[in-house]
């Protein structure tokens, strides 16, 4: 009798006890902030689907491990978070989950944050089944966070977060002076997707910590995470604390590299790259001390310098918190690098970076250099690097010999689909064979896969558009990726017209249409793009000092402009420019291909970013088979600062002709990029070349040009104390008369 008394007893107690458990549903921000008050540990807030737009959300509340307080969606994905939105999180034992951030921008620079203010930081807390994606300010200068990570033990799960454009770190790990510097924070099988070039530093996908506090242990974890197309800039994850494990994650086509920046005592392994050749792609940049790299799989890796498959960095003597600490004990074993470019070691060495690696092991590593070239590159002195039981598949002139044995080496993917040598005598050398890449389906919110891209250019339909109808509103009626096909005839343009998505203005087949512009021909607005094929512009009574296609400011995400058997003839030298990129705009890419300008200002005017940061306005701009007569310039394309955080820009022009150009002593000038390559051109009566360097270690090629009455190129150092630097070779110059 007593014993059913007992039990009676402790169903009714275990009964009570769920029944204050609730599910308290809200339907607008008024219920949202009473509902949050009267929470108790166990309870869940659920948010009617829909839209709720300008929700600045503050979750706070103490839960408990067994009974934490949760905030989610009434249906997972059906929750959209919208306008100027962000959510902060302060208390412990808190669960956010089923959000999704599209369609707007935080109005504060963070999208989800940790704490709910400087003295309310989180802890113990998880953010799990979450997606922002797009929510960039329009403004790229303009910086934030999408998750800022305060406090201890927390955790973002299974998130998606995808098309970030603005300047800002997509997850960021903050420690601050005050703060628990002893974060425990686990970041796992996440989904970031692609992030194209930022054009600046500040791109990074994930940081830990900063300089400030480096020379403390984060001891947070980094594991089974995609990382697909995170290519803001040159470091994807930057490591800037101790003791964090980065691991077992999967990189793919992604430009830059994982980076130990500040910081020791951190463990990378088994993670997985692959570039698939894809430019600047990289693998582990070495710095600080006692830093582990093992088990770790490279394979395509094009990058070179601090993109390396492998790099280990030249520090700098007695160097200060924000500089760059000398590699000591740094131990680099049992990793496979696969067709790839690079291994570069003393990497940055110079006149400041002059602290060589020391005390340093480079053990039982697998080398298969692309194209079968070695790999290995030494900026410095590497003697305090010890190689030993390395294998490397063989070349006629390896860098490196005692330590790294010249073999044949035979390989085959393996069933997880990764390159292993076939030789068992090579069993223990390069990565384990157990390493199990993560998949997409292990990763992200299982509901959530995102938009599918904006219809690239020429992928919708074909409008056909008589000859003196109306372009604004052809323009207008079209959707992204259409085509207007345009007949015989002249159409005028009396106001430049507005492009929100992408779009191409092509002569019909067989037809010579004319395009007569008033002022200018287009303005890229917000999802604009534009692309010219077979036709005429003519500007010639075009009025004022404009542009004639304006890329307006706050445009994002990144846009493409393409001119195809394009000719324009403008008003007179230096009246009209042609493309012309406002302060905070970028571009994917400007091509121009076998078309024709006479009679204009600068073609490629992209020179809007003074910022000594290192801004500036587009990635890629090529010039091929094209014809410039009496033009300002051909291009006036302007990277400043020094900073060393950036893959571009990228520059091209081969198999074109200048002739009666040029202002300021140039027909083309080009500073700051990264890459340039200026081939088989002809020049005549023009101004000349004028390359500068000025960040980095520039690649430069100016060959087999021809300069009839027109100086010779210059390549000009401002960062660099040697030599100018860059293949200068195979050009014919003729001497002004």
């Amino acid at each position: 009798m007593l014993l059913r008394a007992a039990l009676t007893i402790a169903i009714s107690a275990s009964t009570a006890h769920a029944a204050l458990a609730r599910d308290i549903a809200v339907a607008d921000q008024t219920q949202f902030k009473a509902a949050v008050k009267a929470a108790k540990p166990g309870d869940s807030i659920i948010l009617a689907d829909g839209e709720w737009r300008d929700f600045q959300i503050v979750f706070t509340g103490t839960g408990t491990a067994g009974k934490p307080i949760t905030l989610t969606a009434q249906t997972k994905g059906k929750v959209i978070l919208t306008g100027q939105s962000n959510l902060r999180l302060g208390g412990r034992h808190l669960v956010v989950s089923g959000l999704v951030f599209r369609g707007g921008a935080s109005p504060t620079d963070q999208v989800i944050s940790f704490r709910r203010d400087s003295k309310t930081l989180a802890s113990d807390s998880r953010v799990t089944e979450v997606v922002i994606d797009g929510y960039s300010k329009a403004d790229r200068r303009a910086e934030d966070i999408w998750v800022a990570l305060y406090g201890t033990g927390n955790r973002v799960d299974h998130s998606h977060f995808e098309g970030k454009t603005n300047s800002g770190v997509t997850l960021a790990v903050i420690r601050r002076a005050g703060d628990p510097l002893d974060n425990r924070h686990r970041i796992d099988h996440n989904y970031f997707g692609p992030r194209p070039p930022l054009g600046s530093n500040g791109g990074e996908t994930i940081r830990i910590g900063t300089s400030e506090e480096s020379l403390s242990a984060s001891n947070s974890v980094v594991e089974r995470n995609i990382f697909d197309r995170t290519s803001g800039e040159v470091e994807i994850v930057s490591v800037k604390s101790g003791g964090n494990i980065i691991r077992e994650n999967l990189v793919l086509e992604a430009q830059g590299a994982f980076v130990l920046r500040h910081g020791n005592g951190n463990l990378v392994e088994r993670n997985i790259f692959l570039g698939r050749n894809v430019p600047d792609t990289g693998g582990v940049r070495v710095i600080n001390r006692d830093q582990i790299v093992r088990g770790n799989y490279f394979e395509g890796l094009a990058g070179t310098s601090f993109k390396s498959a492998i790099s280990v960095m030249n520090g700098v003597p007695n160097s200060v918190i924000n500089r760059y600490h000398q590699v000591a004990n740094a131990r680099i074993e049992g990793n496979s690098i696969i067709d790839s470019a690079r291994i570069t070691l003393a990497a940055g060495a110079d006149a400041e970076r002059s602290a060589a690696p020391t005390d340093s092991k480079f053990e039982r590593n697998l080398i298969v250099g692309a194209k079968g070239q070695d790999p290995f590159r030494a900026e410095g002195e590497i003697t305090g690097i010890t190689f030993a039981g390395n294998v490397e598949a063989k070349v006629a002139k390896p860098l490196v010999g005692a330590g790294v044995e010249q073999r044949d080496v035979t390989l085959e993917r393996a069933p997880n689909g990764l390159f292993y040598p076939t030789d068992p005598a090579l069993a223990a050398v390069g990565a384990p064979r157990d390493l199990k890449p993560v998949t997409r389906e292990e990763v992200g919110a299982s509901w959530y896969r995102g938009y599918a891209p904006e219809a690239a250019f020429g992928t919708g339909t074909v409008r056909r558009l008589a000859a003196g109808a109306s372009l604004a509103q052809a323009v207008a009626d079209t959707k992204a990726g259409d085509t207007l096909a345009l007949a015989t005839g002249t159409y005028d343009v009396a106001a430049p017209l507005a492009l929100r998505h992408r779009l191409t203005i092509a002569g019909a087949k067989g037809a010579k249409p004319v395009v007569r512009v008033a002022s200018g021909l287009a303005q890229i607005e917000s999802g604009g793009g534009l692309q010219l094929e077979n036709l005429a512009v003519d500007a010639s009574k075009a009025s004022g000092e404009g542009a004639l296609i304006a890329a307006t400011a706050g445009i994002a995400p990144n846009y493409s402009i393409a001119l195809e058997g394009v000719s324009v003839r403008g008003p007179g030298k230096g009246r009209l420019d042609g493309i012309v990129m406002a302060p905070g705009t970028f571009a994917d890419d400007v091509t121009i291909t076998n078309s024709d300008f006479a009679e204009m200002g600068v073609v490629v005017a992209a020179t809007g970013e003074q910022e000594p940061k290192g801004w500036y306005p587009m990635e890629r701009l090529t010039i091929a088979g094209s014809n410039f007569a009496r033009v300002a310039m051909v291009a006036d394309l302007l990277r400043k600062g020094t900073d060393e955080s950036t893959f571009g820009p990228w520059f091209a022009m081969t198999g074109s002709s200048v002739a009666d150009s040029g202002r300021d002593g140039a027909s083309l000038r080009i500073s700051g990029a990264q890459h340039a390559d200026i081939a088989q051109n002809n020049f005549a009566k023009s101004d000349g070349i004028l390359v500068i360097h000025s960040v980095g270690a520039p690649e430069t090629r100016i060959a087999s040009n021809a300069f009839a009455a027109t100086p010779a190129p210059r390549i000009e150092e401002l960062a660099w104390k040697g030599p100018p630097r860059g293949l200068v070779a195979g050009n014919i110059v003729e001497a002004r008369p």
